[in-house]
């Protein structure tokens, strides 16, 4: 770690010598090995959010009330449910049929059950892919890689409003109305990704077939975790995780981002016709996911977390105050700039997984943060708006104070661990 949150990096010598330009190449390499597909992943699991509600579901199914709302509860808390035993079984190819079959749906009860069935098939997506990611890529790196994939949330709710704008002149084709089509187009096209991400996955790097030998020792090198990872069990690594007061107050935080996040992909837009509105969505979305991806480069160029963190809830801060004014809705609408700019961040999972040693403490501690954000999901799916919270100060002065002690120990452990390793001499 560097600083106050990110630890040392090993001093140990890798096991083959890579220059500057030999080590880009070979992350870039990675780069396009794994993050485009686990990101149009995640774009298909945000595309079915929002946009059917505007397109007649409401009106053909008769949501009264709050049985809209509790639709969409019925999703996240199953997510929740979910949440730590799916995190690396994910189950796309089923979410892809539910999603298909979505469209089809006749009742209210129908949508009620398909919702929770897509919950339980969606629910390991992100916090496996970020806990996935996290097997790859040094700490110093692994943020702007996360926020790529996450970042697809954002392009999502741009495209879905296009999608769904174009879908309009499907009404009536089939007899089925557009929102119908939203979701069998979404299902089928998931159902694309899942096939290609059978051939296109690689489990770890020690067994990725698309790297050299060297490349997979570099890499497994750069990580370090091995040693600490293999120090205890999985029981009492997940029963660490279960007790760590960091994954409970990054919990916190992560909710305070989330459940305004979530209401506005629900709840957008504000009062506009649905052409209108379904193209209103783009522009504000693809800031997001842009100022995300910006946050996420230079919180891994100096190798800091809280300061973005920190800075995203202020921006969205602002965001939210605007719409809750009297404001017009021309302001308003600049207001949720503000807030989708600043509740874009991956920022927190990265936090987390930097600070939590061995693998399956922090595969579950991912797990925990995502399945209290989708608390905040079901909360937002009933009201708009959460009061962001003064946690996230409170873990970064402590971490500061941890981690200035961690560093000192890890670093006279590598040191006395590089004087009893044999030189290696480097490749010819």
């Amino acid at each position: 770690m560097c600083g106050s949150e990110e630890q040392l990096e090993p001093a140990v010598v890798p096991c083959s010598v890579f220059t500057a330009e030999q080590e880009t190449k070979l992350w870039r390499k990675i780069d396009l090995q794994l993050v485009p597909i686990v990101t149009v992943m995640y774009l298909f699991s945000f595309m079915d959010r929002g946009n059917a509600k505007i397109e007649g579901m409401t009106t053909q199914l008769n949501l009264t009330g709050n049985k809209y709302n509790l639709a969409l509860v019925s999703r996240t808390s199953n997510a929740i449910i979910c949440s730590v035993w799916l995190i690396l079984l994910q189950r796309q190819v089923v979410w892809g049929i539910i999603m298909t079959a979505m469209g089809f749906v006749k009742t209210y009860p129908q949508l009620v059950g398909a919702r929770l069935c897509l919950g339980a098939a969606e629910a390991g997506l992100y916090p496996g892919v970020a806990y996935y990611l996290t097997l790859w890529y040094p700490r110093y790196k692994c943020q702007y890689r996360i926020a790529i994939f996450a970042a697809a949330g954002n392009l999502a709710g741009a495209f879905s409003g296009l999608i769904a704008y174009a879908l309009g002149a499907m009404n009536g084709i089939g007899g089925l109305e557009t929102w119908s089509w939203i979701f069998i187009l979404d299902g089928l096209a998931t159902l694309v990704v899942a096939f290609i991400a059978y051939f296109v996955m690689v489990d770890y790097p020690s067994t990725a077939r698309f790297l050299t030998a060297e490349e997979r020792s570099f890499v497994i090198e750069r990580q370090g975790h091995g040693a600490t990872d293999e120090e205890q069990g999985a029981v009492p690594q997940i029963i660490a995780a279960l007790t760590d007061w960091q994954v409970w107050a990054l919990s916190v935080v992560q909710f305070s981002i989330a459940a305004p996040v979530y209401g506005l992909a629900y709840f957008l837009p504000f009062g506009y016709s649905t052409s209108t509105s379904q193209l209103l969505t783009v522009p504000p979305y693809l800031l997001a996911a842009g100022t995300h991806v910006t946050f996420a480069h230079f919180s891994d160029k100096i190798r800091l977390r809280s300061p973005f963190i920190l800075a995203g809830h202020s921006i969205a801060l602002v965001g939210f105050i605007i719409n809750i004014s009297d404001a017009p809705s021309n302001v308003k609408y600049f207001g949720l700039f503000l807030c989708l700019m600043g509740g874009s961040s991956s920022g927190v999972i990265t936090w987390l997984a930097n600070n939590l040693r061995g693998k399956y403490k922090r595969a579950t501690g991912i797990a925990i943060v995502i399945m209290v954000a989708n608390v905040g999901g079901a909360i937002a799916s009933n009201i708009s708006g959460v009061k962001m919270r003064p946690v996230t100060v409170i873990t970064a002065f402590t971490y500061k104070h941890i981690n200035s002690a961690r560093d000192r120990e890890e670093l006279l452990q590598q040191q006395r661990e590089r004087r009893r390793r044999p030189r290696r001499e480097p490749n010819q």
